[in-house]
């Protein structure tokens, strides 16, 4: 695997800073379905970009969280134009990964990343719980005939029998998808965004207690207001302090194995929205490996 220099690679780093690393950032700009606004394929570039502004020091965390993790970024490269390959190539990464025990955070990209990028999980581990951020169900079997559709990420996501769901923030959803739901309400389980004020976040930490957790974010998950930098942005999501308990629930709790961000098209001139997900990113793997029981 070929690797970015420190200097190059998320968060920009001192090159002198060495230290055996436990997390890989891969930026995957797959672009293929889109349906509404594109630029999903230059994410992964300015989300790193953007990474070399935010400040190491975690103050909630009293420390560095880099220095304690070592955190490489692989080197961008081509992605295959077909759909299936590209997911098959992401697959295989992920997959050399976890045979070196390091954990994987994919910057998308399109959410259709996400069916490829579990493959090795699902063989791995016996359950595999997906935490999933977003503000659609992505429960549809197929879109304008994609069954890889960006629209269909969850709904392949359970083609895998030892999948489950656990989603925040969803607020769009069609009628196909109601019915699926309701068919696979043992296998899906929803915290939807019009009871935000009523969530029960220590019901969500039983839920995923002691769980093996692959964390999926697709940044329309956050509220239209923070993040509307993304292809199809809705209002009445998440915001960024609610965002960061439901994480730290999920890495004090269960075991998180994997992630990944996607769907931010950024916006020229509007660095804050690729900078809030530089951060996030950083806070997930903060979490992951500094705040276990």
């Amino acid at each position: 695997m070929n690797y970015l220099s420190n200097k190059l690679g998320f968060l920009g780093i001192d090159n002198k800073f060495k230290i055996k690393e436990k997390a890989i950032v891969v930026p995957f700009g797959l672009e293929k379905t889109v349906s509404y606004g594109s630029g999903t394929k230059n994410g992964p570039k300015e989300i790193i970009s953007a990474s070399h502004q935010v400040e190491l020091y975690d103050e909630e965390l009293e420390c560095e969280p880099y220095k304690k993790i070592g955190i490489k970024t692989l080197k961008p490269f081509k992605i295959d134009k077909n759909i299936n390959k590209a997911l098959k190539k992401i697959s295989e990464i992920n997959k050399e990964i976890l045979k070196k025990n390091i954990f994987p955070l994919t910057l998308g990209g399109e959410h259709s990343i996400t069916p490829g990028c579990i493959i090795p999980f699902t063989q791995k581990y016996k359950n595999l719980c997906i935490l999933h951020f977003d503000a659609h169900a992505d429960l549809r079997e197929s879109y304008n005939g994609e069954k890889f559709s960006h629209a269909s990420a969850i709904k392949r996501c359970l083609d895998h029998k030892n999948v489950s769901i656990i989603s925040f923030g969803i607020r769009n959803i069609s009628k196909g998808e109601v019915s699926y739901l309701k068919k696979n309400s043992s296998r899906i389980n929803i915290f939807w965004a019009k009871e935000k004020h009523k969530w029960n976040l220590n019901n969500f930490k039983k839920i995923i207690k002691n769980k093996t957790v692959y964390l999926t974010f697709d940044v329309d998950g956050l509220d239209s207001s923070i993040m509307p930098a993304t292809g199809t942005p809705e209002p009445g999501g998440l915001l960024w302090d609610e965002t960061l308990q439901i994480i730290k629930i999920a890495a004090k709790n269960s075991n998180i194995v994997g992630a990944d961000i996607n769907e931010l098209a950024p916006i020229k001139g509007f660095n804050s929205y690729n900078f809030l997900v530089a951060k996030l990113a950083y806070k997930i793997l903060s979490y992951k490996f500094l705040c276990k029981n």
